[in-house]
C-alpha cells in the first residue's frame, strides 16, 4: 500500500516478538508486574505504623487509576490506530459496571435492609412485586461475566454496523457517539428500567462469597485489574502490530485510498470498535467492586471527553502513553480537587490546551520531540563552529 504512513517498528512481527521493540511497552508492563508484587506487601505485610504502608484506601485508589487506564487503553485503540474519536465510550464502561453491579446486587440477598431474598432493596421500596426479566440470570458469576462482555459488544457491533457502514465519520461520528451514551444516560435515570434511577447500585456485600471491603479483597481486585491491564495491552499491541494493524492505520491515515483498495473498511472499523468496547466494560466491571457503587453519572457525556484528554496528555497512537494520561490525569484530579476544588476543571482545561498546542504527541511524545530539536540545533551549529575556526 504505496502511499500510506503504515510505518511503525512493531509491524509484521510474528508471536510475541512485538514487545521486543516495543521499549514503553515492556516499560509499562515490568512496573505493572512490579505493582502487583509490591502493593499487597506494603499493604498487606507492613504494619500500619510503618511508613512504608500502603493504606487500604490507597490501594483501591490505586485500583480505580488503573481501571480508568484500562478505559483509555480502549479509546487509543481505536482513536489512535483507527482515527474512530469516539465520545461516547463512556456508556460502554458504565455498561460492564452495571453488569458487575447487578450480580453484586443480586448476593446480598436477606442481608439488605427490607431482608428480601429475591428484589434488591430499590425495587421493594418502589413497589415491585418481582424481579424484571432483564435481571435474570445475574445471581450467576460466570453469566454476569459474559454480560460485562456481551452487553457493550452488541451495542458497538449494532451502531458500528449501522454507522460505518453509512460512512459516517469525523465529528458527525462523535456527535453521535455522545449522542448514544446521551440517551442512555436519560434512559437509567428512570426508575422503571429497573436499574436503580438516580441512586444506582451500591451496598455492595460479597464477591463470589468474599466480603468485598476487605483489606485481601481489596488487594486482589486491584491485583486483577493490574493482570487485565496488562493482559489487555498485549492484546491491543498484538492488534496494531499485525497486518490487522497496517490496515487500520491505513484507514486512519486514508480511508478512501483504503476502500478503494478493495478493503471492506466498515467491517474493520466495526471489529476494532467492538474489540474497543469490550475492554472498556471490562474496565467498568473491575471499577465498580472497588469504587462501591454504580450509577448513570457514569453515563454523562463529559465523562467520555475526559477519557480523550487523558489519550490526548499521554500520548495518542501509543498505547502506553495513554495508560499514562489516564493515571497522570486522575492523580492530579484527586490532588487538586482536594487543594483547589474550583478551579480543577479550568487546569483540567488549560493542560489539555497546553499539551495540544506545545506536545502535540503528548507527554511520551515528548522526550523524541526535545530530542530531535536539540540535534538540529547542533547539526545548525556545526557549520558555524567550522567557519569560526
Amino acid at each position: 500500500m504505496t502511499g500510506f504512513s503504515t510505518t511503525h517498528p512493531t509491524l509484521g512481527k510474528s508471536g510475541f516478538a512485538f514487545l521486543l521493540t516495543d521499549r514503553g511497552g515492556k516499560i509499562l508492563l515490568a512496573l505493572l508486574l512490579a505493582a502487583i508484587i509490591i502493593v499487597p506487601i506494603l499493604n498487606l505485610a507492613v504494619p500500619p505504623s510503618s511508613p512504608f504502608h500502603i493504606s487500604t484506601f490507597m490501594v483501591s485508589l490505586f485500583g480505580k487509576y488503573l481501571c480508568y487506564a484500562l478505559l483509555a487503553l480502549s479509546v487509543d485503540l481505536i482513536w489512535g490506530f483507527c482515527g474512530i474519536l469516539s465520545l461516547g465510550h463512556g456508556a460502554f464502561f458504565a455498561l460492564g459496571g452495571y453488569a458487575m453491579g447487578m450480580y453484586l446486587m443480586r448476593q446480598i440477598g436477606t442481608r439488605g435492609v427490607y431482608a428480601n431474598p429475591v428484589l434488591p432493596d430499590f425495587m421493594v421500596f418502589l413497589n415491585w412485586k418481582e424481579l424484571p426479566w432483564t435481571w435474570y440470570g445475574f445471581d450467576m458469576f460466570w453469566f454476569a461475566m459474559i454480560m460485562v462482555l456481551v452487553v457493550p459488544g452488541i451495542l458497538a457491533f449494532a451502531f458500528g454496523w449501522l454507522a460505518f457502514r453509512s460512512r459516517v465519520t469525523g465529528v458527525y461520528l462523535s456527535i453521535i457517539t455522545q449522542a448514544l451514551t446521551y440517551a442512555l444516560l436519560l434512559a437509567f435515570f428512570r426508575n422503571d428500567m429497573g436499574f436503580g434511577g438516580n441512586n444506582g447500585l451500591t451496598d455492595f456485600k460479597d464477591l463470589l462469597g468474599f466480603n468485598v471491603q476487605t483489606d485481601g479483597m481489596r488487594v486482589t481486585l486491584f491485583v486483577l485489574t493490574a493482570i487485565f491491564l496488562a493482559a489487555s495491552y498485549i492484546l491491543c499491541r498484538f492488534i496494531v502490530s499485525s497486518r490487522l494493524g497496517r490496515v487500520l492505520i491505513a484507514i486512519r491515515d486514508a480511508e478512501s485510498r483504503t476502500r478503494f483498495l478493495g478493503y471492506r473498511v466498515a467491517n474493520y472499523q466495526t471489529f476494532v470498535f467492538v474489540i474497543s468496547a469490550m475492554l472498556a466494560g471490562i474496565a467498568g466491571a473491575l471499577y465498580v467492586p472497588q469504587i462501591g457503587i454504580i450509577n448513570p453519572s457514569e453515563f454523562a457525556p463529559a465523562n467520555s471527553i475526559e477519557i480523550v484528554i487523558w489519550v490526548a496528555i499521554g500520548g495518542r497512537g501509543t498505547l502506553y502513553g495513554a495508560v499514562l494520561g489516564a493515571i497522570l490525569v486522575n492523580y492530579g484530579k484527586s490532588y487538586f480537587t482536594g487543594a483547589l476544588p474550583e478551579a480543577w476543571l479550568y487546569m483540567l482545561g488549560a493542560l489539555f490546551v497546553l499539551v495540544t498546542i506545545f506536545l502535540p504527541k503528548g507527554v511520551v511524545g515528548a522526550w523524541p520531540t526535545i530530542k530531535a530539536r536539540l540535534a538540529e540545533r547542533l547539526l545548525s551549529s556545526k557549520p558555524k563552529l567550522e567557519a569560526a575556526e
